[in-house]
């Protein structure tokens, strides 16, 4: 990892840390917003990939993500899609469940950010949530020997398809005990996941957690999920 008053190889600027700052990620002709924020002695660098309508601003996300700040981790919570593209996207409802499209968005993110001064010796993982959750799935699959850990919310792993087995890095399951026909999906999925993997069921809490501590108990998991394979070798 950099450090403070390092020269990046692409930032064009010198990187202190701890850093927060807004960032315009590129990928082909377009430019997608983002936040990264990594604290000092940072252990890894999670990158959020949002569910179907939602976006960086998530509060549910922004929550998950304080918390993983303040075990060590770092985070880049971005948008999937263009301002232009979710207007589509919110009639349409297409580009949602385009996975492999939206998997393709979050691959060229770790890419960035592999490469940014801040976080380029860093573990790279994905927090994801539902349609993101199979994202991060078939992202992971494809950049093996980049991405260590994934973290899945209330996702929908099933639409990784055959990506599934392909999976190397670690993987973390989390369903909410009511969200049942998630829960069966997920259980489905982890059966043909090959990888390091735990399914987890968190007690009364149903698809969005929003039950008293659910996602408090959310965050927990995917902050120990974080600080084991980050820490431990692939």
């Amino acid at each position: 990892m950099s450090g403070p008053g390092e020269e990046g190889p692409s930032a064009g600027k010198r990187i202190r840390l701890p850093i927060s700052e807004a960032v315009a990620i590129p990928v082909g002709r377009i430019v997608l917003g983002g936040h990264l924020e990594v604290p000092q002695g940072a252990r890894g660098l999670v990158l959020f990939a949002h569910g179907s309508g939602s976006s960086r601003h998530s509060p549910r996300n922004q929550f998950v993500a304080r918390v993983l700040r303040d075990a060590g981790h770092g985070t880049l919570l971005f948008d999937l899609l263009t301002q232009g593209e979710e207007k589509e996207d919110a009639v349409t409802g297409h580009l949602r469940f385009d996975i492999r499209f939206l998997a393709e968005r979050l691959e060229a993110a770790t890419h960035w950010a592999a490469h940014h001064a801040a976080a380029r010796r860093l573990p790279l993982g994905y927090f994801g949530s539902s349609t993101g959750g199979a994202a991060a799935l078939v992202a992971a699959a494809t950049l093996r020997s980049i991405v260590d850990a994934v973290v899945s919310r209330g996702g929908r792993p099933d639409l990784a398809e055959d990506a599934l087995p392909l999976v190397s890095a670690a993987t973390l399951l989390i369903v909410g005990e009511y969200d049942e026909t998630v829960l069966r999906l997920n259980e489905g999925a982890y059966a043909r996941m090959k990888c390091r993997k735990a399914l987890a069921v968190v007690p009364r809490a149903t698809h969005l957690f929003e039950e008293h501590g659910a996602l408090e108990e959310v965050a927990r998991l995917a902050a120990d999920w974080f600080r084991k394979y980050f820490t431990l070798p692939r």
